[in-house]
């Protein structure tokens, strides 16, 4: 089995590399605003953690809806931060890079809360994974964390609060904004699992 992590730069994306240390990472520039900032955590990341880190490039902004690519909400979208199919094009783009180095399971970063929308439910994860193994390369999409909100996945991780400190989960900028959902979140697990990472660097 060899195995990839599509590696966000995010909070959950980077707690899912300490706890599984996957054999390669796969972060894609997709033309999210934070797509810089984003490469940079999960390039940390992978240095810390002894990971071979493969950085993906494909300008999909025009195509982008809401906070993520800047400009305004779809109006199909059940949040600010939404982007049509995206997880299915970031699954896609990742799988298209992982069949050429031999990836047979590819994980993603998904947790509980990503329910809210239909591509962060179980349901989703298993109907991708099979139309993945349908095809050629036959690749297993597998969401190892979606059991876990995210504080419970920093826990089980392992990850240090100087490996978080890297995360970047805003939504709008490659430096945080502070109101967005993503840097919400982030505070919020921080207070939650009692990380101060202004005294652990």
């Amino acid at each position: 089995m060899k195995t990839a992590l599509l590696l966000s730069g995010g909070m959950d994306s980077i707690s899912l590399a300490w706890w599984k240390r996957p054999d390669i990472a796969i972060t894609l520039d997709y033309g999210q605003r934070a797509a810089e900032a984003e490469i940079n955590a999960a390039t940390a990341t992978c240095q810390a953690l002894n990971i071979t880190h493969h950085i993906v490039r494909v300008d999909c902004s025009s195509l982008g809806s809401g906070d993520i690519a800047g400009t305004k909400a779809d109006s199909n979208a059940p949040s600010s931060d939404w982007w049509p199919y995206r997880n299915q094009m970031l699954i896609s783009l990742a799988a298209m890079k992982a069949i050429a180095l031999g990836v047979t399971h590819l994980w993603i970063g998904t947790v509980k809360s990503d329910g809210s929308h239909l591509d962060g439910t179980p349901e989703f994860v298993k109907k991708i994974s099979d139309l993945m193994v349908f095809q050629e390369g036959g690749i297993v999409v597998e969401a190892p964390a979606i059991e876990f909100s995210t504080a419970e996945l920093v826990r089980i991780s392992a990850v240090t609060p100087g490996g978080l400190a890297w995360a970047h989960s805003c939504h709008k900028a490659n430096v945080p904004c502070g109101n967005c959902r993503g840097c919400n979140k982030y505070f919020q697990v921080l207070d939650e699992v009692g990380y101060d990472l202004d005294r652990s660097r």
